[in-house]
């Protein structure tokens, strides 16, 4: 494979929509999530109401790559080699002695399983994205209520927490104005969402004046896609891109046949008949990758179209998009804003009145990263206290050097570079931390004391 990348040499470049196109006020969205799923759990299921308070640092819970042991109750942050090296049962941290006495030095029984497919199942669930992470805290809440309650060994609360998630997010949410989440996204979209840089939108115009074809490839569906677009990106958004498919049902969408996932066409946002084929760009729903491609090799005239994809979920997006259909993969990761210097310098310079604007429930900003389990790239493996220190890559990092070409922070840290850009990507040729733009974080460098792990 060759050592760089270039978004010069793709004939087809895709986005995702949630946080990587659409960015959003990290604080406000999280809140709301928790509270919108919280408030189905006491209202419709008989949950704790103490569930609906939210202390202003409790945030620090939600951290990227967390798996949760459904059965259990229990979150685990795990190591390459799928040992557990952080683990709370709920909310509360386990010592060292219980991680060693419920996990031992070995890999995690699901391990194998979920480290295969990035996968979710009825007994685990991964959580790799802004959407679900407030979801996390809630269930570790929920987790220490009936341990208080009724000291249970094992859970079932999930397939309340499911029913939640559906309630809130279900196609038909938006247009009905059902739960929480939706209707107030649409009643104050400046509080939840970022607008587009003009810097992003100027290097889509360049990228599509290059030749380039442009996808979205979002699971929202049309309704709430058309809201966030036209308010990030302006009512002319669809100009920006050749094809825009919306409930596409990620990761579905990268592995199902046709015939398992048809593409349809859209009337007033509700879904039509299945297609046989996908003859011509234009906006669709649903879909599968292999049809997609079909289209691209024609639109491209190429027997092999070159495919980059950007995406903020490694288990929706990233994984998928290469596992199966092979395309490039450039992972949007907010975790390398977390280091001091690679966020971007106007943040610094914005009035202090500006900055406070979204703050008023004082959630701590952002949630990059969390004291409760450090870095998302490193850590240490538990042990007695006087073995000498192991530090190992966690398995969310593992995954991104597997599965990207490369990460960046955001749209905007690449916007201003030229098409013909150089990246170093990910390969096993390379050091581990090469497909990092714009540097590395720094827990991954060389000679870094651990501060970052503690």
């Amino acid at each position: 494979m060759q050592q760089h990348f270039s978004l010069a040499d793709c004939d087809v470049v895709g986005f995702d929509l949630d946080h990587t196109l659409c960015r959003y006020h990290l604080p406000q969205s999280a809140r709301l999530i928790y509270d919108s799923f919280a408030q189905y759990l006491v209202t419709e299921k008989g949950y704790d109401e103490d569930l609906l308070t939210l202390a202003p640092d409790s945030l620090d819970f939600c951290c990227k790559g967390l798996v949760l042991d459904i059965e259990e109750g229990n979150f685990l942050k795990l190591a390459e080699d799928g040992t557990v090296l952080r683990a709370s049962h709920g909310t509360k941290s386990m010592t060292v002695e219980e991680i060693l006495e419920n996990y031992g030095r070995r890999e995690w029984k699901h391990f194998n399983t979920v480290c295969g497919m990035v996968s979710r199942t009825a007994k685990y669930y991964l959580y790799d994205n802004y959407f679900d992470l407030p979801g996390a805290l809630l269930c570790a809440r929920v987790v220490d209520s009936l341990d208080q309650h009724d000291g249970q060994k094992k859970y079932d609360f999930w397939k309340d927490m499911v029913a939640a998630i559906q309630h809130n997010y279900k196609i038909s949410a938006f247009k009905e104005d059902c739960g929480m989440y939706f209707p107030e996204v649409k009643k104050h979209p400046d509080k939840y969402l970022q607008r587009c840089p003009e810097s992003v939108k100027k290097w889509l115009k360049q990228l599509k004046n290059a030749g380039k074809i442009l996808l979205l490839i979002t699971s929202s569906h049309s309704d709430y896609c058309r809201l966030l677009c036209e308010h990030v990106l302006g009512n002319d958004f669809e100009e920006y891109f050749d094809i825009l498919i919306t409930n596409a049902l990620k990761p579905g969408f990268f592995s199902h046949t046709p015939n398992q996932r048809p593409f349809r066409t859209l009337e007033n946002d509700e879904e039509q008949e299945a297609l046989l084929s996908l003859d011509k760009p234009g906006w669709y729903s649903q879909g599968n990758a292999i049809q997609l491609y079909d289209l691209l090799k024609k639109m491209t005239g190429k027997l092999d179209p070159k495919v980059v994809y950007f995406g903020d979920s490694m288990h929706s997006d990233i994984f998928p998009a290469r596992y199966y259909s092979n395309w490039e993969t450039v992972f949007i990761l907010e975790e390398l804003l977390a280091d001091k210097g690679t966020a971007p310098a106007k943040a610094e310079s914005e009035p202090l009145e500006k900055k406070g604007k979204y703050e008023e429930d004082q959630l701590k900003v952002p949630y990059f990263v969390s004291k409760l389990w450090g870095s998302f790239f490193m850590d240490r493996l538990p042990g007695l206290e006087n073995a000498e220190e192991t530090l190992v890559h966690t398995w969310a990092c593992k995954c991104i050097s597997t599965y990207s070409t490369i990460a960046i922070p955001s749209l905007e840290a690449i916007a201003d570079l030229p098409l013909d850009y150089r990246f170093t990507r990910f390969s096993s040729n390379n050091s581990a931390t090469a497909g990092y733009y714009p540097r590395p974080p720094r827990a991954l460098q060389p000679n870094e004391d651990s501060v970052a792990m503690k």
